[in-house]
């Protein structure tokens, strides 16, 4: 599915209102003058309110992206698009894209 590309700047959340971001950037493609986030890269998650053991199995601390653009390469990696899906560590929940750039899209 066709989709608009992530970039830097997107707010992307665990399921707990963690604020995720990439720890590697791609500056080969940039959107809004933004790096965009390759496939392979995984995020790191700050301010997650899960409870730690024996309360739960949290807090969500990163986050490994499992799908990505099909047909977009950068360096041979798949580009990251909105409706790319990410599993938390160590919780299993989604991370949750809610804010992107409009202008490029991506299949």
């Amino acid at each position: 599915m066709p989709g608009m590309l992530l970039h830097v700047g997107a707010t992307v959340l665990c399921s707990h209102g963690g604020q995720a971001q990439p720890t590697v950037p791609n500056p080969r493609v940039s959107v809004n003058g933004m790096p965009t986030v390759t496939l392979p890269n995984p995020y790191v998650i700050a301010g997650c309110t899960m409870p730690p053991p024996t309360a739960g199995n949290g807090p969500c601390v990163t986050a490994q992206w499992i799908t990505g653009a099909t047909r977009i390469t950068s360096s041979g990696q798949p580009l990251l698009l909105l409706d790319s899906q990410a599993i938390c560590a160590p919780t299993g929940t989604p991370l949750m894209i809610t804010v992107t750039q409009t202008r490029v899209t991506g299949m």
